[in-house]
């Protein structure tokens, strides 16, 4: 039988300190490792690893996993590991365990390290995901900073991954109007990265939360960032994508959300931008709802009938709204000066005499059309006009 390490005997009687080390032994998005643990328990599914069963790429990792040392280290700066079944854990994400298909599966998060003030259940249970490019455009910055904004004003929490580019702005803006934001991490919750965005990060260490599913120590790979963009989508209500290139990260995270079954919003930008293609790739081949404005952004995620219907943008009124069109025709066929007779009116029209009759009296009524003598005259100009 294979030696325990010292540092995992604990681990084995214990389900808490078993995740904290599953968090170790497996790769963010190891379906094989979250199904055994959802099926068997995290401490039965590590003593399976230990004596020598399950796969070589968890059983190379075991000397190295100390769980203890990394709920200690989580501590020191601020952090705490949440399980399924505790309070604060974010249940969207079990979500994550019944939506994929055997051939995609998509894998539910065994344990989560968190990193600040906010209740993580109650940040994300509202909470919108947004996202886009690092390389975004002063358009976009602007664009996201407006939806995001409005966002928390309405109440929702604000979701990003604390790239550069989009991700950032949204936090910023957040966080500006006294709302809540977490950012999702690609490596551990003490690992300030990108190192340009540390005071951010710390600022939603303070104000927010900071969240991850590998240790602290661990370093951010492009394949950690591929599946944070899972629990991005899954953790929220929707996802909406500001500006993204044709094969932008912030597209993983609008498929994952569209297999979890969550709505997906893009914000069209101009045609020449190549920072908006993959917005427009969404909006053309994948069905996503257009949105341009905080207001549409809450209608998109909020539960059907819970969110107001964005206003309509006021508008002039135009000459002759609200006319049918025979009305129509016969008010654009009234002379402003002078006075024309019905059968006049009906050879310009196109009507018949009677129809015109009929039409002149409704239009009298509304003081579009004005009698005068034995003909007829347009009235008051028209709104707008």
């Amino acid at each position: 039988m294979r030696r325990v390490p010292p540092a995992l005997r604990p681990a084995l009687e214990d389900e808490r300190l078993a995740r904290a080390a599953w968090s170790r032994l497996a790769e963010p998005g190891d379906a094989a490792a979250a199904a055994l643990v959802a099926e068997v328990g995290a401490a039965l599914a590590l003593e399976a690893v230990v004596t020598g069963r399950g796969p070589r790429r968890w059983q190379s990792r075991l000397e190295d996993a100390d769980p203890a040392a990394d709920l200690a280290h989580a501590r020191a700066v601020g952090g705490r590991l949440v399980v399924p079944g505790d309070d604060e854990w974010p249940t969207g994400v079990d979500d994550l365990a019944r939506h994929g298909g055997p051939e995609r599966p998509l894998a539910a998060p065994i344990a989560l390290w968190v990193r600040g003030p906010a209740h993580l259940a109650e940040a994300v249970g509202r909470a919108a995901a947004v996202v886009g490019s690092r390389a975004c455009t002063p358009y976009g910055e602007h664009v996201t900073s407006e939806i995001a904004a409005g966002l928390a004003d309405r109440g929702f929490g604000v979701v990003s991954g604390g790239a550069f580019g989009i991700d950032a702005a949204a936090h910023r803006a957040a966080l500006a109007v006294g709302g809540t934001s977490v950012a999702v991490l690609a490596g551990g919750v003490d690992r300030v990265y990108p190192a340009g965005n540390a005071a951010l990060l710390g600022r939603l260490a303070r104000r927010g939360a900071l969240v991850s599913e590998v240790p602290c120590g661990s370093s951010p790979t492009r394949w950690r960032f591929l599946e944070r963009n899972r629990l991005i989508a899954a953790a929220t209500a929707g996802t909406v994508v500001v500006e993204a290139a044709w094969r932008s990260g912030a597209l993983s995270t609008a498929e994952r959300a569209e297999r979890l079954l969550r709505p997906v919003g893009a914000v069209p930008g101009p045609v020449t931008s190549a920072a908006s293609a993959g917005c427009h790739r969404l909006l053309r081949e994948r069905g996503a709802v257009c949105v341009t404005t905080a207001d549409e952004a809450a209608e998109l995620l909020a539960p059907v009938g819970s969110a107001p219907v964005p206003a309509q943008p006021a508008v002039p009124a135009r000459p002759f709204d609200g006319l049918d069109p025979e009305e129509l025709r016969v008010a654009e066929s009234l002379p402003r000066r002078g006075a024309a007779g019905t059968e006049r009116l009906a050879k310009a029209a196109g009507l018949e005499v009677a129809t015109v009759h009929a039409v002149l009296g409704r239009l009298e009524l509304a003081g579009t059309a004005v009698r005068e003598g034995s003909g007829w005259r347009l009235g008051a100009p028209p709104p707008g006009r």
